[in-house]
């Protein structure tokens, strides 16, 4: 762990205390009292492992797949019935992994969450283009789907063949969006890929909004230390030049920014699994974020399946916040959607912003990183910038580590940043 590390962790929640990760946990999760929670549904199987992609995965095969999803809905159960009455959440989402191949069970997956949360926003699956058939949209539409995701990547065939993806028939893409219409359709793409220019971006949002799309996210490439992709990492100025060239497009087309790297041309589009105050998450390496504490489930489906199978939470590891530690995480993830409001921090935290953070908001405003108008502080396209830098070490520093520690080990004793 890097000094810098260490200084800001120390400065930003006023203290030495470490990020400390152990295997004690809750058998009981007390959700009930949370606002704002969020669900998501973790499904990690694959047809093919793309060497680049960081996430929980494995190769599909029928059998496992099947154990898999029954084990899903014993961990939905094993929670869900904690709760006294049903709990309203915000949104559902599915992610891996490849959750279509699991798209025969995603409606008895529903029904299962839907027998003790009321899910008021709509319920999101990611796809991989192959997926998008009429027949797959309709069985995911028919279980009460209302937005995808479709990781993309890039529909230029030489970014293709470098993050070891087929080429996509956008024709077929967009035939079959149109045949089975969704609320949110949202397309993937990564930047900052060894000799992109601002031009294939343009050209790949362009081909997504002609495809169907309302909806993309435009992704950084980070290289896990963990993954097998040889991909070059771009220098951090172009990627500053092409951060900024996509943002400054596509706000001059009239499109709305979502977060740092999402834009939609329909007010009512959104697609974001994370930024929620709270969230359940089911499934291997699903998070699960309340008011004190982070857990995150193990990584091994056999290890989940057994786990589950004995009654049991299939959690591995457990953080307790500090007041100050969550916090901290509050305003990461809230800045992310590039707005902070100053009453919704003190609605949560029964602290005013200015007096937990006043010094550090002066300096953002001052450095050009964020303005603020009414309590609410926006980050500007410089700001987005550094956060998108801050973010891909954040991630190089503490998730690389956890995540690899968390393929090897399935239940690991203690981690600590």
């Amino acid at each position: 762990m890097s000094a810098m590390t260490s200084l800001a962790r120390m400065w930003l929640t006023r203290s030495p205390r470490r990020f400390v990760f152990t295997d004690e946990y809750d058998q009981y999760l007390p959700f009930e009292a949370c606002p704002d929670l969020g669900l998501y549904v973790h499904i990690p199987f694959c047809e093919r492992i793309c060497g680049f992609c960081p996430y929980c995965k494995t190769v599909y095969s029928e059998d496992a797949c099947g154990r898999y999803v029954d084990a899903l809905i014993r961990e939905i159960h094993l929670v869900g019935e904690q709760a006294r009455a049903k709990k309203t959440a915000t949104s559902l989402y599915f992610g891996g992994g490849t959750p279509a191949l699991a798209a025969g069970r995603i409606a008895e997956i529903v029904q299962a969450v839907e027998a003790h949360f009321r899910i008021t926003g709509g319920i999101g699956v990611e796809l991989h283009p192959d997926n998008v058939t009429p027949a797959l949209l309709q069985t995911l539409k028919d279980a009460g789907v209302t937005r995808v995701s479709i990781g993309i990547q890039s529909f230029q065939e030489k970014f293709q063949a470098v993050l070891g993806r087929a080429p996509v028939d956008r024709a077929s893409l967009a035939a079959a969006l149109a045949a089975v219409p969704f609320e949110t359709v949202s397309m993937d793409f990564i930047f900052a890929l060894p000799g992109q220019t601002f031009d294939d971006l343009r050209s790949d949002i362009d081909a997504a909004f002609s495809a169907g799309a309302n909806h993309v996210a435009i992704y950084p490439f980070i290289d896990f230390t963990f993954t097998d992709s040889g991909v070059p990492t771009m220098p951090k100025r172009e990627k500053r030049r092409l951060l900024d060239a996509v943002t400054n497009y596509c706000l001059g087309k009239g499109y709305r920014r979502n977060s740092i790297w999402t834009f939609s041309n329909d007010v009512h589009a959104q697609y974001s699994s994370m930024t929620r105050d709270n969230f359940l998450g089911f499934g291997c390496s699903a998070a699960t974020l309340l008011r004190d504490q982070f857990k995150i489930n193990t990584f091994s489906p056999e290890e989940y399946c057994r786990r589950t199978g004995r009654g049991l939470l299939p959690t591995s590891l457990t953080l307790r916040f500090s007041h100050r530690q969550r916090m901290v995480y509050y305003l990461f993830w809230a800045a992310y959607s590039t707005r902070v409001s100053a009453a919704d921090f003190e609605r949560f935290f029964g602290v005013p912003l200015k007096k937990a953070y006043g010094l550090e908001l002066a300096i953002a405003k001052l450095l050009g990183f964020a303005t603020e108008s009414g309590g609410v502080y926006r980050m500007t396209s410089k700001g987005a910038f550094y956060y998108h830098h801050f973010e891909n070490f954040y991630t190089l520093s503490y998730i690389d580590k956890m995540w690899g520690i968390m393929r090897r080990e399935a239940f690991p004793k203690r981690i600590e940043f």
